[in-house]
Parts: C-alpha cells; structure tokens; sequence
C-alpha cells in the first residue's frame, strides 16, 4: 500500500505526463522551423540561422539565471543583500565540475545550428523521423561511456530504426518535380540582347532584380528557397551525432560530480558556454559580413521570435528529462511527434506521404517505441539475491539456530571477576556483590 501511495504522487504525475510536454515542444519546434525557412522573407530578407541559435541561448540563460537566483534567495535569510545573492549564485555557477560542461554545450549549439540548415532542406516530416537516429547514438555512447548495457532485444530494434529511416529517405524520382529542378537549374538571367530577346519569346517572366548576377541569384534563392535533400540527410546525421553525445556526456557529468548541484544552475552553466561558441563561430565569424551589411535583425518576424522561444525552453526543460529514468517518456514522445509532425506536414505544407516513407515510418515508430532505457541500465537495479547461499542443505546433519533440537550448539562466555550469574537478566552491568533475581543459567554454564 505504500508503494502505491508513493507512486501516485505529484513526482509520478509529473513523470507520465511528462511525455505531453516533451512532445508539445518536440512538434512545435519542428514545425515553426520549417515554416520559417519556407515562409515568404519579412521585407525580402530571410533571417541568419546563427542568430538565432545566439538568441535561443541569450533566452535560456535569462530564464535559467532568475530562475537559479530564485532559488539561491529562498534559502538565504531576508536581510541578504542582492550583491552575496549574486556572489552565492556566481560561485555555484563557476566551481566545481562546472567546465566539464562546456563540452556537451559547444555539441548542444552545433546540434541546434544542424537542425536549422537539416529543417531549410528537408521536410518536417522526414526530418523529424530522421531524427530519431539520436536513439542510436545515444545507446551507442551509453554503451562506452556510462558501461550501460545494451540486450540484443535493443540492438534488433536499432538496426529495425535504422532501416527504416535508410527507406524514409530513399530518393524519390518524380518525373514533374526533376523537370522543375532541372528549369530552376538552368534558369539564368540574360546578359545578352539576343539572350534578352529569346527568354521574351519564350515567355520568361523577369522581375525586377539588382545589379549582379550573383544578387539576382540570392533574391530567387531567398524568395522560394530550394531544398537539397543530401545537404539536409547530411545535417540531420550531424546533429543526431552531437545531440546524442552531448546528451549522455552530460548524464555522466551529473553522475560522476561529487557535489549536488541544483539542475537550474547546471541550465545557467550550459547557456553560458553555450554563448561563446555561438557568438563568435556563428554570428561573428560566419555570418559577420551579412549583419554587419543587414543587422542583427534583418529577417526577423514574430515566427522566427516564436521559434527562438520554443527552442529555449526545450533546452531548458532537456536537464530535467535527461537520465534514464525518463527514457520511456521521451521515446513516447518521440513515437507521438512523428505522427503529429507528418499530419501537420500534411495539413500546413502539403506534404505527400509515399509508400515508402509510410513503410519506413511504420519502422520507425515501432522500433522508437520499444527502445526503452530503463531496462538496459545494470545501475537502476539492486543486484539479484541468491536464495539458495542462505538454505541449509537437506543431508546437513547441522540444525538451524532457532530449531528446538535436542542437538543444540551451546555457547560458553568466559566468566570475568565482575560478571555473576545474576547479572545477566538484564542490559545493565551488575555491581559486584549484588545479587540479581530472574537470572538463570544452564547447568553446564551457557545461555541455551
């Protein structure tokens, strides 16, 4: 009864329902960043993916800091000052295993700067499937760095994952959509008269464009972007690979810290080496020249703002799912935003189901279902006892201590000046001289 009573508690609640939540955000990140990718550019500027990944961190290390600073002060006294506050929170922030963490955060940002470039080529769909790949991985790294095994029940449901997003994404050869290609491949602007006359004739629509022919090209590109499905294969491999890794680098950061360490300070310590590499490998260093001519916020609209939002709080809620305690909910929710994703896909973008990506879906759920965690990990459960060491054998001729056996083991203290027979009745020592009543002995001197 009170294990039934523990298990309904508001820790189990929020346990089994934290599938909804992860699956909520799962599907909306996917989706609103495919749309933002797609959707026409606000003022004939599509917004730089390295920004926002730099402001996806900035989000979640305000929301972790005041949230950490919150509560630092709950357990310090009223009259503390805002500055010890700050000083407390900075020397939580900054000692102990703190630097072990700028690993898996430099892996956190090239994941999520993957999923931009894997989510501007590839559909929600087929990349939310794709990403299911993270199981791989993760199982893989459990398997090395934290010696979690894996059963061969779980190694048959990996190759099953992976054999059906291999069908997922085997090339479809449609006849119509080759032939755009090839026509939007081959689409050039006329830098000739004779080549001017012949794209008239022919009934090629020209707009209004700039000077070059290179920044002819990237207002098309940037107008109706086109997807390369290899350059999204590819991304989506890379940040199934960093996302994975950084996940269980993290778990093994947690369980080898000698100190407990609160799960929002450890977002802060995150978001922060976070901020680094995000700054100034992506928006200094790769896309400097771009802000520098358009601005930080060239491009930005209430999607792409709402985009930064989601991603942030996914971040923020990851540490909190992370272990393998949480394992079932995650391939729940997984297993729930494939299905969700592909009807959104379908109703906001117009995706259309093939065969083979119905085939290789189907795969994939049943394998992101199964693939459970818990049952692999040697650490979660007691080690077995062995009942048989504790039987007395049945040709024993020795019997058990508490039979009333005539052949009972008698044990003999030895006696000592100031322990009489008296004194034994009770738990206090006797006096010497003093004789005790309700105390007896066996005639040959032992207790039994």
């Amino acid at each position: 009864m009170g294990d039934q009573r523990r298990s309904s508690g508001p820790g189990a609640a929020w346990k089994h329902g934290s599938w909804m939540l992860l699956t909520v955000q799962y599907t909306t990140f996917v989706l609103l960043v495919h749309y933002s990718r797609m959707m026409p550019p606000t003022g004939g500027k599509r917004y730089l993916t390295s920004t926002a990944v730099f402001f996806n961190e900035v989000v979640k290390l305000a929301i972790s800091l005041t949230l950490a600073l919150y509560e630092v002060s709950k357990s310090a006294p009223p009259s503390v000052p805002a500055t010890s506050l700050l000083s407390t929170l900075a020397a939580n922030i900054f000692s102990g295993d703190s630097w072990k963490l700028a690993i898996p955060a430099a892996l956190y940002t090239m994941a999520n700067s993957l999923q931009y470039i894997a989510l501007s080529n590839l559909p929600a769909a087929t990349f939310q499937t794709s990403y299911q790949l993270k199981i791989v991985v993760s199982s893989v790294f459990g398997f090395i760095l934290l010696q979690r095994s894996v059963p061969l029940r779980k190694w048959g449901l990996i190759l099953l994952l992976v054999a059906g997003v291999a069908i997922v994404n085997l090339p479809v050869t449609n006849s119509d959509e080759l032939s755009l290609d090839g026509a939007a491949t081959h689409m050039d602007f006329p830098r000739s008269l004779e080549e001017w006359k012949s794209a008239k004739l022919q009934g090629q629509g020209l707009h209004k464009r700039s000077a070059t022919y290179e920044g002819i090209e990237e207002d098309i590109l940037t107008a109706t972007p086109s997807m390369d499905r290899i350059v999204g294969i590819l991304a989506t491999l890379g940040s199934c690979a960093a996302s994975g890794i950084s996940g269980v680098y993290f778990e093994k950061v947690i369980r080898d810290s000698a100190k407990s360490t609160s799960l929002w300070v450890r977002n802060v310590q995150i978001a922060v080496y976070s901020i680094f590499p995000a700054l100034f490998i992506g928006v200094v260093f790769l896309d400097g020249e771009k802000i520098a001519n358009g601005g930080v916020f060239d491009g930005y609209n209430w999607v792409v703002w709402a985009t930064v939002v989601v991603q942030a709080l996914g971040g923020i809620a990851a540490p909190f799912f992370a272990g393998p305690g949480f394992a079932d909910a995650r391939n729940v929710a997984s297993a729930t935003t494939i299905i969700l994703t592909s009807l959104g896909s379908v109703w906001l973008f117009d995706f259309e189901p093939t065969l083979t990506y119905l085939l290789g879906t189907f795969a994939v759920l049943v394998a992101t279902y199964l693939c459970e965690l818990p049952s692999s990990d040697p650490k979660l459960r007691p080690p077995p006892i062995r009942v048989g060491r504790y039987e007395k054998e049945s040709k024993s001729d020795q019997p058990s201590p508490a039979s009333s056996s005539p052949k009972e083991i008698s044990i003999k203290l030895p006696t000592t000046p100031f322990l009489s027979d008296a004194g034994i009745s009770t738990s206090r020592p006797t006096s010497p001289g003093v004789t005790r009543s309700g105390a007896s002995r066996s005639s040959s001197g032992g207790y039994f």
